[in-house]
This record gives structure tokens, C-alpha cells and sequence, in this order.
């Protein structure tokens, strides 16, 4: 019998750095990173989320404010977090944003603003190359390999249905899901197929999760009509991303590279 490590745990002294680690899925992989024994980097644009998901860890983590989309954000940040930690095994590549103004962000398609699309781009797939490029030159510096788990979305696999939306709310009006989420998205899964193959020699392994509708506030008749469209018939809850992200960072997954997990209850099923 093979000696592989197929638990989803870490060596001792691994170091994970998430990226949106103070969001909904973000401060769970966090936790969930530190339970496996990983040490982690809390990287957040808000230093105060991350400052306070790294105060539920414990000593085994620390914050880092960082703007993704700022190649001197990133840098100074890798460099901090190098400094505390003296190495990087695990990149959660999971920031994403919506813009500080929703009404643009959920404006109609044929009204979207450039600027907002190019807000969203900069942060979804210009920080996942960004963060992914600054990293994976620590981890190849180090020798030691890594892994890298990048965080898209179901509408970067399949179109919405808009149906769902029909007196939809969340974050004070109503909602849709926009091109430039679902183009940022599947960026992501190109960049992660792309970075598999390039790093693979080099003992890089990086897969991409692909959460479907996580609960986080939506109203009930969005959740309503987004569970009717489920075979699972229900949303997902954020803890339920944890499984899959420990998965793909750990051991357990070591010979698995450039895939796509979808977590998303068999909507792209049909």
C-alpha cells in the first residue's frame, strides 16, 4: 500500500494565504486552513476584517491589508507576510468584489459603465494573476512546490438564468448576475488551466473551486426560485465550501491539477 497522505491536513509549519480572507467564503477557509494546521496569512482590502478573523484564530494567523488589484499592494504584502512567516505553501486566490456602488454593479447590460467593468476585471482576474504571479514566484524560489486553489464561480461554467431574479433582493435592491462577473469568472478557470500545465514540472499544483449560490442575505423569494433550480433544492451554506477548498490545497488531492470542482448542489448538472 501506498504511503500518500490522503487526509486533508497539513505539515507542520505550512504557511495558507487567502486572499478575501475577511469575506463570506473567505474567513471560512481561513478557519478551516488553521484547523488542518495550516499557519495563515488573513489578506483582506480591509484591514479591520482582517484583523478580526485573524483574532478568532489565534496565533497561528495574522492580517494583511492588501489591494489585489495594485501590483505595489501586492508586493509589499507578499513581502510582509514572507517576513512573519518565512514561506507561502497554500494560495486561496478568493478575492472578488462588487464594487463599492451596487446599483452599478447590477446595472443592465446595454447601460454598464466601463469603469465599473474595468473596477470588477482589476480585482477578479487581474488580482488572481497578480497574487497568483507574486506567490508562485515564492513557491518556486522555496523548491518545495505548492498549491493553489482559485476561487470562480457557476457563472463562469454556465450562463444565468435569469428567472431567478424575479423579486430578487440583496444589499438594499434588486439583483442580477452581470457579463462582467460571469467573463471575470471564467477567466479565472482559463488562468488556472493555463498555471496547472506551466508549474506542473515544478511541483505547482493549482485547481479552481466553483461554488454555486452561497446564502449570505439574498431575500426569500431569490432563495426560493434559486433552490427550485437546485437538484439539492436548497442554497448552499458558506461551511459547505470548506470541504472541497481543503481538498484541493492538501495532500489528499496530489495528483490533481487544472481541474474544476464545482460545490454547487448539481446545478450545472442540467
Amino acid at each position: 500500500m501506498s504511503d500518500l497522505q490522503t487526509s486533508c491536513t497539513f505539515e507542520p509549519g505550512s504557511v495558507a494565504l487567502v486572499t478575501g480572507g475577511g469575506g463570506i467564503l473567505g474567513q471560512r477557509f481561513c478557519a478551516g486552513l488553521a484547523s488542518a494546521g495550516a499557519r495563515v496569512a488573513v489578506v483582506d482590502l480591509s484591514d479591520t476584517a482582517a484583523a478580526a478573523v485573524a483574532a478568532t484564530i489565534g496565533e497561528s494567523a495574522k492580517a494583511f491589508a492588501c489591494d489585489v488589484s495594485d501590483p505595489a499592494s501586492v508586493s509589499a504584502c507578499i513581502d510582509a507576510v514572507m517576513a512573519r512567516f518565512g514561506r507561502i505553501d497554500i494560495l486561496a486566490n478568493n478575492a472578488a468584489t462588487k464594487t463599492a456602488d451596487p446599483g452599478a454593479f447590477f446595472a443592465p447590460f446595454e447601460d454598464y459603465k466601463l469603469e465599473t467593468w474595468r473596477e470588477v476585471m482589476s480585482v477578479n482576474i487581474d488580482g488572481m494573476f497578480l497574487m497568483a504571479q507574486a506567490v508562485g514566484r515564492q513557491m518556486l524560489a522555496a523548491g518545495r512546490g505548492g498549491t493553489i486553489v482559485q476561487t470562480a464561480s457557476i457563472y463562469g461554467l454556465v450562463g444565468p438564468d435569469e428567472r431567478i431574479y424575479e423579486g430578487s433582493d440583496y444589499l438594499g435592491g434588486p439583483i442580477n448576475t452581470p457579463a462582467v462577473y460571469s467573463a471575470s469568472k471564467a477567466a479565472v478557470i482559463g488562468l488556472t488551466r493555463w498555471l496547472a500545465t506551466h508549474w506542473a514540472k515544478l511541483g505547482i499544483r493549482v485547481n479552481c473551486l466553483v461554488p454555486g449560490g452561497v446564502s449570505s442575505g439574498q431575500n426569500s423569494a431569490f432563495s426560493e426560485l434559486y433552490s427550485r433550480r437546485v437538484p439539492l433544492g436548497r442554497m448552499a451554506e458558506a461551511e459547505e465550501m470548506v470541504p472541497a477548498m481543503l481538498y484541493l490545497a492538501s495532500g489528499a488531492s496530489s495528483y490533481v491539477t487544472g481541474q474544476v470542482l464545482a460545490v454547487d448542489g448539481g446545478w450545472t448538472a442540467w
